[in-house]
């Protein structure tokens, strides 16, 4: 299994497409769309209702409006959401508000399309993958399932438990390691940033093919706390010159507009290169993604000219196979019917 990870390089972590030769691998995957849609759910209702009337008019807009925004995605994100909806309608003389609903699903599946792209492994060896998240996010859970994840693609993984100001973040971690069967670098109270040091360095000399990282849990305005996570990718860089190769940060789908303030005050601190979207398991309303496309968007735009961040996964719920493979249509599909 491993000759072949290193022969293959870079190797796609996400899992094969679907194909009517192989339907066994079809269920997981439609079981889990089947959560993903129980848990937009709410949001799906608020907006479906908007299209069950006769006419295509200023209020069936105004509701449209209206709902996008209880949904979390934002004032911008709603605007160009409505404005490229009338541009469809006009273009395909849309006369049935069930026929807009659809357009609408077309015009969000485009939009989320820059968010969806796959995480790739095995170009460096190892790939080290930062992981940054506030507290209450569900980064370390999430950590957990991308090991069994990266796993099942026949990566061999090592964690650093770098979280060292919560000893229970690094006895979770460990509960993480032994169920996936991975080893963990772990001190206790040691330096985060010497912790990170000893892990690449350890994930070098013992060949394995991704060293994921777990940082303390912050907010973006603890500014101090946000200094040492610019620490930690520093000392990286000391045990791996061109790491760390991804820096992820796990976001909380219930949070609406905060989500994408993290996003860009973590971003402007570390330069992220991805993200794990999680809790979108019942009570989240997913718009907030809308507002990350846009705003990737504009990052990806000159004068900067950076890639959009990408959302490499979405989170249903506790178990481990609860984390998926973002799919722009699919999301877009869950979130609107």
């Amino acid at each position: 299994m491993f000759s072949f990870f290193k022969k293959k390089a870079p190797v796609d972590a996400s899992p094969a497409p679907a194909t009517e030769a192989a339907p066994a691998a079809d269920a997981p995957r439609t079981t889990w769309l089947d959560k993903l849609k129980a848990g937009l759910r709410k949001t799906g209702t608020s907006i479906a209702t908007v299209f069950t009337g006769t006419q295509i008019d200023d209020a069936l807009y105004e509701e449209l409006e209206a709902a996008l925004l209880m949904a979390d995605a934002g004032t911008a994100a709603t605007a160009h959401l409505l404005s490229d909806l009338k541009q469809r309608v006009k273009d395909t003389k849309a006369t049935d508000p069930m026929a807009v609903k659809g357009l609408l699903v077309d015009s969000l599946t485009e939009m989320l399309g820059p968010l969806q792209r796959p995480l790739v492994i095995g170009a460096q060896r190892p790939t080290v993958i930062m992981v940054a998240g506030v507290n209450g996010a569900g980064k370390t859970t999430s950590i957990g399932k991308l090991t069994r994840h990266l796993a099942d693609s026949g990566a061999s993984v090592l964690l650093a438990a770098a979280d060292t100001f919560r000893a229970a973040a690094r006895e979770q971690l460990g509960v993480w390691a032994d169920r996936n069967t991975v080893e963990i670098i772990s001190q206790d109270g040691g330096d985060p940033a010497a912790v990170s040091f000893d892990a690449v360095s350890a994930g070098k000399a013992r060949g394995r093919d991704v060293v994921l990282v777990d940082t303390a849990g912050r907010l973006p305005t603890q500014l101090h706390l946000m200094e040492e996570l610019k620490k930690i990718k520093r000392v990286i860089q000391k045990a791996d010159p061109t790491g760390p190769h991804e820096v992820l940060l796990v976001i909380d789908g219930n949070t609406g507009q905060n989500a994408l303030a993290q996003v860009k005050a973590f971003d402007e601190a570390l330069g992220l290169t991805g993200l794990i979207v999680t809790k979108l398991d019942g009570t989240a309303k997913g718009g907030v993604l809308a507002a990350i496309a846009l705003w990737a968007a504009s990052r990806a735009t000159p004068p900067g000219g950076a890639r959009a961040v990408p959302v490499y996964f979405i989170g249903v719920g506790e178990q481990l196979e609860d984390l998926e493979t973002f799919n722009a249509a699919e999301f877009a599909q869950a979130l609107l019917n």
